[in-house]
């Protein structure tokens, strides 16, 4: 009993000092398209595939509001039609509503490798078979972490999976449905989901050093309203630092944006949150503070 109080001891101090666990605050990322170039073509949507898996699997983490960049055409023209008086303003997406992310994820698919071994075919049922052959598969994903403001690559890292079948082995030769529970069973759907999962942890793993990091909406009747609230993690009692952003800095040879000078102005502690937003006490000169300045955690 007393080394089980000393472990919960040691794991509340654990979580209470660690900002990951303490903050509970969720970071916004948007998931691109992967990019297939492992030239294995007979799964046509390879790279949609497991950028779809990959996003939901960062959703159902509960650690990220996720966005998604592959139908971010789609969404432009629905601005651009309801920008032409076409349909009432009530129900049209708003022109410039489209949220930024804090972190792009890109990447594409490496290599990906499906053997074979003779043996006996056996049974066949719409596309799913059953035989004696053994199969193996493995994939291999680069997976990048960019920073959504200046471009530059954060990190970058190579993710493996990979899967066997023997004896009763079961292979796919059907259409390539990534959501389906016959593709989950292959050794391809289960390298596939490996490479997934392995990916999803490097990411948490990798934005747990980045600072979280929100914008002021505006500032009124002496508070300071944050666009983040319950939907993001944050709650009453939160402390950020707001900065002012200077000027961005660009590299004359190469025109890259390095980003700019940041200069704190003061802290602030969350007082009420709704869904969306949440008000704050400046502990300092609240006059200095002005719309578009950076909130870190």
């Amino acid at each position: 009993m007393r080394w089980n109080i000393v472990g919960l001891v040691l794991f509340l101090s654990f979580i209470t000092s660690n900002p990951a666990f303490a903050a509970g605050l969720k970071k916004t990322v948007a998931v691109f398209e992967f990019e297939n170039d492992s030239g294995y073509h007979a799964w046509v949507n390879m790279g949609h595939d497991f950028s779809d898996q990959l996003s939901d699997s960062l959703v159902q983490s509960g650690d990220f509001i996720v966005l998604s960049r592959k139908d971010l055409d789609v969404v432009l023209a629905e601005q651009d039609l309801a920008a032409s008086d076409r349909f009432a303003k009530s129900n049209t997406a708003q022109i410039g509503k489209v949220v930024p992310a804090q972190i792009l994820v890109k990447g594409k698919i490496a290599s990906f490798e499906e053997n074979t071994s003779s043996g006996g075919q056996g049974l066949s049922i719409k596309g799913i078979s059953l035989g004696t052959k053994s199969s193996s598969t493995s994939i291999g994903v680069i997976v990048q972490l960019i920073d959504s403001t200046t471009g530059q690559i954060l990190d970058s890292k190579r993710v493996d999976g990979e899967a066997k079948a023997g004896g009763l082995s079961i292979g796919y030769s059907g259409a390539f449905d990534i959501n389906s529970s016959d593709f989950k069973k292959t050794p391809v759907g289960k390298a596939t989901q490996m490479a997934i999962d392995r990916a999803g942890d490097y990411i948490s793993k990798k934005m747990q050093d980045i600072p979280w990091q929100g914008k002021v909406v505006t500032v009124k009747d002496g508070l300071v309203f944050v666009n983040a609230g319950e939907s993001t993690g944050v709650k009453v009692g939160d402390s950020f630092s707001v900065y002012k952003e200077g000027e961005a800095l660009v590299d004359p040879d190469t025109g890259i944006n390095l980003g700019s000078d940041r200069s704190k102005i003061t802290d602030i502690t969350i007082t009420e949150v709704q869904e969306k937003f949440a008000k704050a006490q400046a502990s300092g000169d609240i006059s200095t503070i002005s719309k578009g300045d950076l909130i870190l955690k």
